[in-house]
């Protein structure tokens, strides 16, 4: 079984910066893409950053420039660096994993972690 665990969320003030981290456990990370969405009040999941288990990555429009997503195969850990951060940016922030290519969807990841809440306000 695939266990995530997500953790680097908190209190930041607009223009700063948070860098996420995605443990994952059960299985080797090189076999698995990772992908990062994020859940507002209200709202519903939505994709944030991808990276597929070659490497390859994708970033959605609104997160473009300001947010990285990366990995290191020898710590099995997923990394999300956010930068500028903005008001707009504030949500419970999820890693999820599958067994194949990298996806954009919610309903095609197998394995979620229980999420790491992100703020950012003044």
């Amino acid at each position: 079984q695939v266990l995530l665990a997500e953790s680097g969320g908190g209190l930041v003030e607009p223009g700063g910066s948070l860098r996420l981290s995605c443990a994952v456990s059960g299985r080797t990370l090189s076999s698995l893409a990772v992908g990062w969405f994020r859940q507002a009040p209200g709202k519903e999941r939505e994709f944030v950053a991808g990276i597929g288990w070659s490497g390859d990555t994708s970033h959605a429009d609104f997160v473009k420039v300001r947010f990285t997503i990366s990995r290191d195969n020898a710590k099995n850990t997923v990394y999300l660096q956010m930068n500028s951060l903005k008001p707009e940016d504030t949500a419970v922030y999820f890693c999820a994993a599958r067994r194949t290519y990298r996806s954009t969807k919610v309903s095609d990841y197998e394995y979620w972690g229980r999420g790491t809440q992100v703020t950012v306000s003044s």
